[in-house]
């Protein structure tokens, strides 16, 4: 019998190591690939980094693969594109336009889709089958197809006009159908048994959705302010239509295209200020990735 044991042993050892070897030879090869295909993705931040600390001269004589290094030779300049970029452009100011818009955009953006959320999600009205429909729909449709509605509806009905533009900017970006309908999927997979306890207690409707429903919200609500940030921060048409007149109340992503026009700016002041543009949406979304993964995983799997 023990024989027959250690036979029957032998023979699986000899059929599991064939199998065995396959799979670390396909595991490799899935790592290899990913790294080359990761490797290609991230080249052009690279070479935007990389020339960013080089002068105009040193960038034109850069060729193959010296393209992709930062020029250590001349370490006195390293960051000279960099310190034309804030003192002699400004852009700094513009940044701290971005960070306001993005700031008050966050606040109302959680306020108003998740109110909406948490009523078609939670509440039984006349018609919630119908503003469930247009929800769907919406998020298919273009927004680049509103544009021109809604250029229309905030200078000419609610006359958002001179200074007062800087509230037609940051309006649009308050409401957001695909939030509302991240928000709507995350509140379904809350038990309604703490709002049925809450209700008990005499609380309304509002304090249930402050003190209970959005505390246990905490990762569709850093979802949502992520993705609004990074909507405000990148928004370039909209501002452009609105805030002309006015190059002090300008969004950053607005005077990198001013900045590209100057005459005689250089290829690495120009990716200088891409790389400033980029660092925040860098931080924010390594900070609160973690957050991100679990509102898709709550979210974004009950259709």
């Amino acid at each position: 019998m023990t024989n027959t044991s250690y036979a029957i042993g032998a023979v699986t050892k000899t059929v599991n190591k064939p199998a065995n070897g396959k799979k670390k030879a396909l595991t490799v090869i899935w790592y290899v690939c990913g790294a080359l295909f990761s490797l290609l993705f991230i080249l052009p931040v690279i070479y935007m980094l990389a020339v960013s600390t080089k002068s105009q001269l040193a960038a034109d004589r850069a060729r193959g693969i010296a393209m992709f290094f930062p020029d250590f030779m001349n370490l006195n300049t390293f960051f000279s594109n960099y310190s034309k970029v804030f003192t002699a452009y400004g852009i700094w100011r513009n940044a701290l336009n971005s960070f306001m818009y993005a700031a008050v955009a966050i606040v109302c953006n959680i306020l108003v889709n998740g109110l909406a959320g948490y009523a078609i999600s939670k509440l039984n009205f006349p018609g919630k089958k119908f503003f469930t429909f247009i929800i769907l729909f919406l998020i298919i449709v273009p927004v680049e197809t509103s544009i021109i509605p809604m250029y229309m509806v905030v200078t000419e009905l609610l006359g958002l006009q001179d200074r007062a533009t800087v509230l037609g900017v940051i309006l649009p970006s308050c409401i957001s159908i695909f939030n509302i309908f991240l928000f709507i999927q995350f509140f379904q997979g809350i038990p309604g048994g703490y709002e049925e306890a809450a209700r008990i207690d005499g609380a309304s409707r509002l304090k249930i959705f402050f003190s209970i429903i959005l505390p246990l919200s905490k990762p569709i609500v850093a979802t949502v302010a992520v993705f609004c940030f990074i909507g405000v921060w990148n928004d370039y048409l909209w501002p452009m239509m609105l805030l002309t007149p006015y190059p002090n109340m300008m969004p950053i992503q607005a005077v990198l295209q001013t900045i590209q026009n100057i005459e005689g700016v250089t290829t690495g002041e120009i990716m200088a200020s891409l790389v400033v543009t980029s660092i925040p949406i860098f931080v924010i979304y390594v900070v609160a990735q973690k957050y991100i993964v679990q509102g898709f995983g709550s979210a974004g799997l009950k259709m």
